[in-house]
């Protein structure tokens, strides 16, 4: 099975790709994890995307695409969860013809639905852990809440060291992000709009303002 996964940042669209990725035994391809590898391996493209990144821009489809595709290829005979791709409607139609043209078939998308100021909310508060960026932490909402330990917090699911990440405090940064995801002409809800009127993949739309127990357990309900 193969599933392209939706939502703005702050949607907790990456808490529940793990959670299908579990269940259902896919690879978790999320694109940030991809810019991440290529970041700590001082690639070419890595160094270029890195750029981009820190100003909360979208890194260019001749950077990005490239990277994305080879992954999926090597998930191809597993099945796969792409999360945080495509964020564009032209990344949407270039990733539509490069699934044909391999023969990969997508047969999911989902979509987390959240409103723009709960979104931007939510990432303010949250905390990214050192031994895996899906592990949930956050501030603001008690049943994610960081634990303490020595006088500091720590990741509530292994005890990792946490971070906040510098773009997730600073909100012209976050806007653009969400500006991005939020434009439905040529950005990612042009993108989302794309899989829904073209090709045979199912739909599911989910309420992101719900619990993450509740969305997963809607998402789960609604898969193949």
């Amino acid at each position: 099975m193969n599933i392209l996964a939706f939502g703005p940042n702050g949607s907790g669209k990456g808490t529940q790709g793990a959670i299908v990725k579990d269940k259902y035994g896919l690879d978790h391809i999320e694109s940030g994890a991809i810019f991440r590898e290529h970041i700590k391996g001082g690639t070419e493209l890595g160094l270029k995307a890195k750029e981009y990144i820190n100003e909360g821009n979208l890194v260019p489809d001749e950077i990005t695409i490239p990277m994305v595709l080879e992954t999926l290829a090597k998930s191809k005979d597993k099945g796969w969860l792409l999360d945080g791709f495509p964020r564009s409607l032209a990344q949407a139609e270039a990733l539509d013809k490069a699934l044909k043209e391999s023969g990969m078939k997508l047969d999911v998308v989902i979509e987390i639905v959240l409103d723009r100021e709960i979104a931007k909310e939510r990432i303010m508060g949250r905390r990214l852990c050192a031994n895996d960026n899906n592990h949930p932490n956050h501030i603001a909402f008690e049943a994610i809440r960081p634990v303490e330990k020595d006088g500091k917090l720590v990741c509530r699911v292994c005890g990792g060291e946490l971070s906040a990440r510098a773009d997730d405090q600073d909100e012209d940064a976050i806007n653009k992000r969400h500006n991005i995801y939020y434009d439905d002409n040529t950005g990612t809800m042009a993108a989302v709009n794309y899989f829904k009127t073209n090709g045979n993949a199912k739909i599911i739309s989910i309420d992101g303002s719900k619990g993450i127990k509740e969305i997963s357990e809607e998402i789960i309900s609604q898969l193949p």
